[in-house]
């Protein structure tokens, strides 16, 4: 049973026959009611499921970090939902139904801060070591923005990150990835402001083995 909390021109919450009422993030919507499909699912919808799961396996390993990584994109979304559209549209690759990442053209944050120079990644005693050069002062960039490290390990299905651990201004920072050892990883740097509300996109610094 459907409820009009403000009458009969406010929001809807519940169901009235085909249609539900509900919200989300203050946001009052409503929607008809699912159906299962009738028959088999068309290629289309075959090709379109394989490429939905592949980057939903990817972006689901790392939804902490996604909503400080695209806030700026979470309009009338979710942070994962807004990292999950942008990597659909732009980081699969393969044919049906042998869909996966290309993690080079993947992102892992997104916005408009600058992201560091001169960026290398390399493994030693199972930790991943970036460095970079401080660009602070140009753009938007600071020497108090965080470092944000990543590494996703597709044979595990997981990412570890750090934020913060490293400021712009140190040119380095670590990334202990010993719970993949034995197996590679993809990794990505990135940046924050000092008050999280701006980030940078990523830059993939490639696949490394553990």
């Amino acid at each position: 049973m459907a409820k009009l909390p403000q009458g009969i021109l406010g929001p809807v919450s519940g169901s009235v026959g085909t249609i539900v009422g509900s919200s989300w993030k203050d946001i009052d919507y409503i929607r008809s009611k699912s159906s299962k499909p009738k028959g088999d699912p068309s290629p289309t919808q075959l090709d379109n499921q394989y490429k939905f799961s592949a980057v939903i396996n990817f972006v689901s390993t790392m939804t902490e970090l996604l909503n400080q990584t695209f806030s700026k994109y979470a309009i009338n979304m979710s942070e994962s939902n807004a990292a999950f559209s942008y990597n659909y549209e732009n980081a699969i690759t393969g044919t049906s139904p042998d869909y996966s990442i290309d993690y080079a053209k993947a992102l892992v944050s997104r916005g408009d801060l600058m992201n560091a120079s001169g960026i290398a990644a390399t493994v030693t005693n199972k930790t991943v070591h970036f460095t970079w050069t401080d660009n602070s002062g140009l753009g938007m960039a600071a020497a108090t923005d965080k470092a944000v490290l990543v590494a996703y390990c597709k044979n595990y299905n997981l990412t570890v990150y750090t934020v913060g651990s490293a400021a712009r201004s140190a040119k380095a920072g670590v990334l202990d990835v010993s719970n993949f050892a034995g197996f590679t990883v993809e990794t990505w740097i990135a940046f924050l402001n000092e008050d999280g509300s701006m980030a940078s996109n990523s830059i993939y610094t490639g696949e490394l083995t553990v």
